[in-house]
């Protein structure tokens, strides 16, 4: 992959220097500069992001990158972690660290084992249960959603809730304007980055990036999820108010 690296930019660099990345992309090849922090233009994970769609090189080094960081935090560190007595390796759960009360993980974080992408995939399937054994996966559905369906009382999130329906093609419905049962699996997952995206407070532009699509589109979409969910947006509005007055939120629970 370097080589081919090389081969569209007609010289060798080291890939891993931003600051020999940055001289190659907007000074030799002079593509547009996307962002600007104090020591100069950036090459982060969001800049190559927005250059792939434009241009194979930043394609290519935003892939490299994320393999890399694949090999070195995986491939290479969790061999070294395998207990030579047990054969196994064993992580440390922290009941105390987070300001959630959440678990986390370390050493390695175990809960943190790539899943989206094939080469991440893989990763996992290198975790296998004794001969007899089977290891299980469980986990909630929309669980997200659902608890923001109870702490809004939005009465449409709430209905598709606990009517067993597909929020997220409901979503879709609404925001692209078609019958729930004509909704393409493409327009589904769209609205299912909508639904996740809108409750974590992901603004235009974050979502236009997420998506592919222009600011105003999503923009677009945000103003007609809070119009379908107008409790959710009424709920929001009064934590804000909450958070401006007291200084904090709370969680279901009272943390």
């Amino acid at each position: 992959m370097e080589e081919e690296i090389y081969e569209l930019v007609g010289e060798e660099f080291n890939v891993r220097s931003t600051k020999q990345l940055a001289e190659v992309l907007f000074d030799k090849l002079k593509i547009p500069p996307v962002k600007k922090t104090k020591t100069g233009f950036s090459t982060d994970e969001s800049v190559l992001e927005e250059l792939a769609g434009k241009y194979e090189v930043a394609k290519l080094l935003l892939r490299h990158r994320r393999l890399s960081k694949l090999k070195s935090t995986y491939i290479d560190s969790l061999p070294k972690m395998v207990n030579k007595r047990t054969g196994r390796i064993h992580t440390s759960f922290n009941q105390t660290i987070t300001t959630t009360g959440r678990l986390s993980s370390s050493n390695p974080n175990l809960q943190n084992i790539p899943i989206r992408e094939e080469e991440g995939r893989a990763i996992r399937r290198a975790f296998i249960a004794e001969d007899g054994w089977y290891i299980l996966s469980a986990d909630y559905s929309q669980i997200e959603l659902r608890i923001l369906a109870s702490l809004s009382g939005d009465p449409s999130l709430m209905s598709a809730f606990l009517r067993d329906g597909d929020v997220h093609r409901e979503t879709a419905s609404i925001l692209f304007g078609v019958e729930p049962e004509k909704v393409t699996e493409e327009q589904r997952a769209a609205a299912k980055t909508i639904n996740f995206s809108v409750i974590y407070g992901m603004s235009p532009y974050g979502l236009a990036q997420r998506l592919n699509i222009s600011k105003s589109e999503a923009a677009f979409f945000i103003d007609m999820y809070f119009q379908k969910y107008s409790g959710v947006r009424n709920f929001f509005d009064q934590l804000v108010e909450k958070v401006k007055k007291n200084g904090y939120v709370e969680t279901l629970l009272g943390r």
